[in-house]
């Protein structure tokens, strides 16, 4: 832990000096140099490994993490365009010291295994839309992913069967998260970190899939994307009434969360952290 932290440090030096471009920081992160977020209070031991999951279209890989002793409240994550990663154990691997079983997947397994992003969030945008676009249309694939992923979680000794299943999506991944909760009567509370295109008319829009389920929801939008769409928190209220937590992160960009992120901003990212495991604690006791 010393060494990760000096490294982080030196990372952050040298990019004050600009003797590296926050570009090339991302592209360190995203190569797991430095992946280290604030230590969670009293962290429990974790296990963790890679895993298979199959669904009607393939095999999936994923991380999961979990308790090495117990249960804990499974949690599945729906990364970001940029897959699963690093950044995405890092984070998972942190919920798991919070006490939750946590399964981290691969959206993109139809077509790559993970890295899908060689370079983490510092890899070009533009070659990952074709991957992006290829999974999140038709709607029905993510609705199948979903019921695969959570059947396969309570199939695992360290999902607590008593306990509610919880969702996290970021980007791409937020309205993903919401619809999540319309496969299973199991998925108690959702998360959107940055997502987009949370609202819509269409029935299977994610506001509308989620409006009847209920569970409960944490929405944290960034300061940029509530400017491209004003009207969205204001839909997400009459939409899912008090059953939602809305709120516009002020000052952060959209992707604000992930730690290797190129608008990571570490204060307003743990501030959404701590609503999450408010929800959590509300909604999967």
């Amino acid at each position: 832990m010393c060494d990760q932290d000096h490294s982080e440090k030196h990372l952050l030096e040298l990019e004050a000096e600009g003797k590296i471009t926050r570009r090339q920081f991302g592209v360190m992160l995203g190569a797991g140099v430095a992946m280290i977020l604030p230590q969670v209070p009293n962290p429990v031991k974790v296990t963790e490994s890679d895993v298979t999951i199959k669904t009607p279209d393939g095999n999936c890989d994923a991380y999961f993490v979990h308790p090495a002793t117990g249960t804990g409240a499974g949690v599945l994550v729906w990364p970001d365009i940029f897959g699963l990663r690093p950044a995405f154990r890092t984070m998972g691997k942190r919920l798991a010291e919070s006490g939750y079983s946590v399964l981290v997947v691969n959206p993109f397994y139809r077509t790559k295994k993970a890295p899908t992003a060689e370079q983490g969030a510092a890899t070009p945008i533009q070659g990952l839309i074709p991957l992006m676009n290829g999974f999140i249309n038709p709607v029905t694939q993510q609705l199948s992913d979903a019921k695969a992923y959570l059947a396969w979680m309570d199939q695992q000794t360290p999902v607590a069967k008593n306990r509610k299943i919880g969702t996290q999506g970021y980007c791409m991944g937020g309205p993903i998260a919401l619809r999540t909760t319309s496969v299973s009567d199991r998925v108690g509370a959702a998360a959107s970190f940055h997502g987009s295109a949370l609202t819509g008319n269409a029935p299977d829009s994610p506001n509308v899939l989620a409006a009847k389920t209920k569970a409960q929801f944490l929405v944290a939008i960034a300061a940029n994307d509530d400017t491209q769409r004003p009207t969205e928190k204001t839909v997400l209220k009459d939409t899912l009434g008090a059953a939602v937590e809305v709120e516009v992160y002020t000052g952060a960009q959209h992707g604000w969360c992930p730690p290797d992120s190129g608008v990571y901003n570490q204060a307003q990212a743990e501030k959404a952290w701590t609503r999450l495991l408010a929800l959590y604690g509300k909604a999967l006791a």
